[in-house]
């Protein structure tokens, strides 16, 4: 095996999940001009890309992932193609499946990174001295699978994206019947704290359980809410996702899809070593 297949071994999904979800592009009969790179090569080097957070032009040309240029375009194709959410809902519909979904409750929260260069969905930041940055908000199931990730920017309030988030959950199957959405709960802190957004959440039919304003620390969500730090600290561990270097926020979404596929993805290698062992 390739020092790039042992790496693509340990840190990728399984191929036989990701092949099917790539547009199947045909080579022209007349004019064919230079050979595709192939996708399994390209999506490897997207991923070192996410891993390691080295920017495209320095992306080592010996692992045989392809040009930098090639990787890009390509990312930006599959994101087009929406490719990356359709991962996302094949491995949440393999978690339900394998009963490690938890729609008893979700749990919302949001994190600010930088955006050295700027761009669409950035803003004041008010946690960095007033610089360019752009914000994360996360939904997570009980036991901290992502749902769902947005992207804003920085200078947005969490409670803005209480209700895109809910509606961000993509139909999850997996079971007989229909397909799970909405779970039965949304707990957040004190950042999600109104009334008017209360109301929005029951019209979805889920009941919020909300921190309030004014009230002494150690309401006792604390005990429920800390899956979605982890969440974010599982997230925020691919060094792209650290700080916003794309200018394009579609690119970056397509980063942000692709870690919450990642940490799908892991857990059901957990699932299936207990399985095993």
């Amino acid at each position: 095996m390739t020092r790039c297949g042992r790496w693509s071994s340990r840190c990728s999904p399984g191929w036989t999940v990701v092949e099917p979800l790539f547009p199947r592009v045909d080579r022209r009969a007349r004019h064919p001009g230079r050979k595709r790179h192939p996708d399994r090569l390209v999506f490897q080097g997207i991923l070192f890309v996410l891993h390691t957070g080295i920017a495209w032009e320095h992306l080592p040309q010996e692992l045989g992932f392809g040009s930098g240029m090639t990787c890009w375009r390509r990312l930006a194709e599959w994101t087009e193609a929406g490719v990356w959410s359709r991962l996302h809902e094949v491995l949440l519909a393999k978690l339900r499946a394998a009963n490690a979904l938890d729609f008893s409750r979700a749990v919302v929260d949001g994190s600010h990174i930088r955006a050295l260069k700027g761009g669409p969905k950035t803003g004041r930041s008010p946690v960095d001295r007033g610089r360019a940055g752009s914000k994360h908000h996360l939904i997570t199931d009980a036991t901290g699978i992502p749902l769902a990730v947005t992207l804003t920017g920085g200078n947005r309030n969490d409670v803005t994206q209480l209700v895109p988030l809910l509606q961000a959950v993509p139909p999850v199957r997996g079971k007989h019947g229909r397909p799970r959405r909405r779970p039965d709960v949304v707990l957040g802190d004190r950042g999600y704290d109104h009334d008017k957004y209360r109301r929005l959440v029951r019209d979805l039919g889920v009941k919020p359980l909300i921190a309030r304003r004014g009230t002494e620390h150690g309401s006792g969500l604390g005990t429920q809410r800390w899956v979605v730090e982890r969440a974010f600290a599982h997230l925020h561990w691919f060094r792209r996702l650290r700080i916003r270097w794309e200018i394009r926020d579609d690119i970056h979404e397509a980063f942000l899809a692709l870690g919450c596929a990642l940490i799908c993805w892991r857990r059901l290698r957990v699932l299936a070593s207990d399985v095993v062992s």
